[in-house]
This record gives C-alpha cells, structure tokens and sequence, in this order.
C-alpha cells in the first residue's frame, strides 16, 4: 500500500496471547469453495476443522471460514502466506482468532513459546554468542538513591557476579 512521505509505515505486532491456531478467513467467494480452501490451507500443515461461519457479517457474495490447526506454527505459517492472498478473484484476510482458545489452547501456547525461547538460547549458547540474562529483583544491585555511585557499584557488583566483561547484557528489576 502506498503511503506519505510524512506518514510512518503501518506496523502489525503480534503477541504471543494475539496469536492462535485458530485462523479466521474472510472475502472467501461464496461459491460453495470450501474443500478447495481446505486443501489451500492444508498445504501449510494439519487442519482439524474447516467450517463456514454463517452468523458472521460479511460483504455480498464472500463467505467467512472458520479455519482450526493442529499446531499453532502452522497457523502462523498459513496466515503469513495467504493472507492478501488472491483465491478464485478475492483476495483473502486472515485473522487470527484467539476468542476461540480453551484455556488449554492458551496454556499449550505459552507454553510452547517458552520451550522455544530456550530452544532459541541454548542453541546461541552452543554456537558462543553471549546470552542475554535477565536478573530478578533478588539478583540485581540495590542502587543508592544518589546517582553519581550507581556507575561504580553496578560495576562492583558486576564484578563480584564475575559477569563484567563477559558479553553479557544485564537487565535489572526492581
């Protein structure tokens, strides 16, 4: 989409909790296409369910699908691809749709997410790139209230942790 020189880009940032398995696809031609939409989206991986959703509002002529994978990158993957994607003349909007997770769905996503964090830091660790390690409110130095020794007891600190010089980013709580 074009934009202004003045106007900053349009940005989309998705969560975690705004991701799902569940994708909702709207502008779906109403021509009783919904085996070949399917098949489109089971080349990004497992669909559990595909159904119309025939209580939801959309433009004359166009369907909204209802659209439930089995795993939650695949979704991601879909939805990345085929979004704007062009389907019999139509070009197709997918949403993710959150509203339909159990409170299992959420628990398995968070969790998920959190395996591949580490999954992600262990595998920088392997390779010795510095990891970045976020310290609790327990760890961290306590500061004074005066700001001119905050320098030098974060690096007493620091050195007594035997993390200065180390590469390593130190993110304090409080």
């Amino acid at each position: 989409m074009p934009r202004y020189k003045e106007d900053p880009p349009a940005v989309r940032v998705y969560t975690v909790c705004d991701e799902s398995r569940y994708l909702i696809v709207r502008n779906v031609p109403a021509l009783g296409c919904g085996d070949d939409l399917l098949k489109l989206f089971a080349n990004y991986g497992d669909v559990e369910e595909c159904k119309p959703m025939d209580a939801e509002d959309c433009e004359q002529f166009t369907d909204v699908y209802w659209i439930k994978f089995r795993l939650i990158s695949n979704a991601r993957f879909a939805k990345r691809k085929l979004d704007e994607f062009v389907f019999l003349g139509n070009h197709l909007l997918v949403s993710y749709a959150p509203q339909f997770e159990s409170l299992d769905d959420t628990k398995d996503k968070l969790e998920g997410r959190r395996k591949e964090i580490f999954a992600r830091l262990n595998s920088q660790r392997s390779k010795g790139h510095p990891v970045h390690r976020v310290l609790s409110s327990n760890e961290a130095p306590s500061l004074p209230a005066s700001s001119h020794h905050i320098p030098n007891q974060i690096n007493n600190r620091l050195r007594m942790l035997g993390m200065q010089g180390s590469g390593l980013t130190v993110i304090m709580l409080e």
